[in-house]
C-alpha cells in the first residue's frame, strides 16, 4: 500500500459523501466532492509515476474508481430527473462495460491498456458536463450528449489498443 494507492481508495469514500449531500439537494457541494475526487485522481497518478510507485492493484482500482464514482453521478443525476434517462443508459452501458470488461480481462491475464491522453480528456469533458448541469446551464444535456459521442469513440480506441496489445504480447509468448 502507498500513498498513490490511498489516494485511489479514498475516491471510493467521497461516494458516500457525494450521495449524502446530493440527497440533501446541495448541489454544489455535492459537485465540489465530485471535482475533489477528480483531483485525487490527477493526484494519485502524478505521485505514482513521479515516486515509481505504479503497481497492478493501482493500475486496475484507479479507473474501478473513477468509473464507480461516475457512475454514481449518472444514477443520482437520472434519479432527480436532471438528464433524461437515455443518455444516462447510454452513459451506464459505457461505463459498465469498461469496468467488467476491465475486471474480466484482468483475471483473465491479460494486459490492460494504461489510462492515455484520449481518456483523460474524456473524463475533463464530463466534468464539464456535471459542472453545467449541476449549475443548470441551458445547453447542459446538449453538451452531454456530445460527451457520451466522445466517450464511445475513446473506448472503441482503447478495445483496438487493448487487442493490439494482447495480440504482440500472445505473438512474443508463441
Amino acid at each position: 500500500m502507498n500513498l498513490p494507492n490511498l489516494l485511489t481508495l479514498s475516491r471510493f469514500g467521497l461516494i458516500p459523501i457525494y450521495v449524502v449531500f446530493f440527497t440533501a439537494n446541495q448541489l454544489k457541494t455535492a459537485f465540489l466532492i465530485v471535482v475533489l475526487a477528480g483531483a485525487t485522481d490527477i493526484l494519485d497518478g502524478y505521485l505514482a509515476r513521479k515516486r515509481g510507485q505504479i503497481t497492478q492493484v493501482g493500475a486496475m482500482l484507479d479507473p474501478l474508481a473513477d468509473k464507480c464514482m461516475m457512475l454514481t453521478v449518472i444514477i443520482s443525476l437520472l434519479v432527480s430527473g436532471m438528464i433524461p434517462w437515455m443518455v444516462a443508459v447510454a452513459m451506464f452501458i459505457r461505463d459498465a462495460g469498461m469496468i467488467v470488461g476491465s475486471a474480466f480481462f484482468h483475471f483473465r491475464g491479460k494486459q490492460t491498456v494504461p489510462a492515455n491522453s484520449l481518456g483523460k480528456l474524456t473524463t475533463v469533458l464530463y466534468y464539464f458536463a456535471f459542472l453545467f448541469i449541476f449549475f443548470d446551464f441551458s445547453f447542459a444535456i446538449a453538451y452531454l450528449w456530445f460527451v457520451v459521442g466522445v466517450s464511445f469513440v475513446t473506448s472503441i480506441i482503447y478495445i483496438i489498443l487493448f487487442l493490439s496489445l494482447n495480440r504482440e504480447n500472445h505473438t512474443m509468448n508463441q
